[in-house]
């Protein structure tokens, strides 16, 4: 066993982010996962640069970094499911396929015989998981989702961004695709608990998950603080809705982040700050208080802040168990010496630049740690090898689907 779901192989028929990401995430775990492409352009994140992977002499390659970000660990088969013979093959493939991960719109692979209902009755013990923007019912069940529309429409961007009214104010997306993430990591468990209900009872199932309900449900303390108040909360920038001071404070050269979680953090912050006597004022001494009394709280903390550099802010306070933090660009993230020491950038060979660099899964497993052997796939690499070896196809026929254009050259 050389990986936790090594005995699994998942048919990814999924483009772009949210499946792609579930499908990453069982592939690390050990899973095989073939992912099947159209032959003409494949994942549609393909073409989605620049940037793209520079190749040794420093010249760009046809591989988007965007792609690379999702498709670790995959095989690519290139083949066209809207010709026949195309569509057979995928359902040929589904018969030795543990589990299928498609983000098509609410019926669209119907007319290929690749829907829950078709390849059900091929595989009964198949696990079927569905993206889509708004699920496979209700009113908006046939609208194409994306996660920009649905950071909107979730309720994520009303709470996210600078307060109307203050330079910069109104709302912002978050700058990752959260609402694709958050369905694909959703995926990721959903798929699991269906390959264990299989395991006890032969039975297969079909999984239902919508970007929306994702984002909708990730909102977690907010949407609380909405249901027991019947207030919609308010943005506040980088500010806590709930605790103060939680939120971030410009410094003689920067910013940092000051996170006190409790009254005796804020005490000791406060003496450390030179300003002990406001942990001793009503109106500061509990959270509670100062939630209360935060526009009241915060003007007189900038300046304080404004007097060291981040560095040394983040210094006094780590020494004085004050949370605390600085705010890193990505050159910053990928030195410090936290993430290095958790091997958190990887490399693997690639075939058309020599080595890809990657980021590791943050999964750590003590008796299958994970591995990374296969870098994400060229446009139909694994074509034939994929058609030999599982289907069984010989030289002679992949050489007629090739000519007939059902399925692309492997590489």
């Amino acid at each position: 066993m050389s990986g936790a779901l090594s005995h699994l192989r998942i048919l990814d028929l999924s483009r772009v982010l949210a499946g792609p990401w579930c499908t990453q995430n069982l592939a690390d775990l050990g899973a095989e996962v073939i992912k099947i492409e159209k032959p003409d352009g494949g994942d549609d994140t393909r073409g989605w640069g620049p940037p793209y992977l520079k190749d040794e002499a420093g010249q760009d390659t046809s591989e988007s970094a965007y792609y690379l970000s999702c498709n670790r660990g995959k095989k690519s088969l290139a083949v066209d499911i809207a010709q026949p013979e195309g569509s057979r093959i995928v359902r040929e493939l589904a018969r030795h396929c543990d589990v299928v991960v498609e983000n098509f719109k609410v019926g669209g692979l119907a007319k290929y015989g690749l829907d829950w209902d078709s390849l059900r009755v091929i595989n009964p013990r198949l696990v079927y998981c569905s993206i889509t923007g708004f699920g496979q019912d209700g009113p908006y069940a046939a609208r194409a989702g994306y996660d920009f529309i649905v950071q909107g429409m979730g309720g994520l961007m009303s709470v996210t961004g600078e307060a109307d009214g203050v330079p910069g104010g109104g709302p912002q997306k978050a700058g990752v695709a959260v609402a694709d993430l958050f369905t694909g990591m959703y995926a990721t468990v959903a798929v699991l608990a269906a390959l264990t209900f299989r395991e006890r009872t032969g039975q297969g199932q079909h999984i239902d998950l919508a970007l929306l309900d994702a984002q909708v449900a990730m909102l977690a303390n907010q949407n609380m603080n909405f249901l027991a108040t019947g207030e919609p909360p308010a943005r506040r920038g980088n500010a806590h809705p709930n605790i103060v001071p939680y939120q971030t404070f410009a410094t003689a050269d920067g910013h940092v982040i000051l996170a006190v979680g409790n009254d005796a953090q804020f005490r000791r912050f406060c003496e450390l700050a030179g300003c002990a006597g406001l942990a001793d004022d009503a109106r500061f001494a509990s959270n509670r208080a100062r939630v209360a009394h935060r526009e009241a709280l915060i003007p007189l903390l900038e300046p304080l802040l404004r007097g060291r550099t981040t560095r040394a802010w983040v210094e006094a306070l780590e020494a004085a168990g004050v949370p605390c933090g600085p705010i890193n660009r990505l050159n910053e993230v990928f030195a410090d010496p936290q993430v290095r020491h958790r091997n958190m950038k990887i490399d693997l060979p690639h075939a058309a630049a020599g080595r890809v660099p990657l980021v590791a899964n943050p999964i750590r497993l003590s008796a299958t740690p994970l591995e990374y052997a296969v870098p994400p796939p060229l446009l139909g690499q694994h074509t034939n090898e994929i058609l030999h070896d599982l289907l069984g196809f010989t030289a002679e026929e992949t050489a007629r689907l090739l000519r007939a254009g059902v399925i692309g050259a492997g590489v």
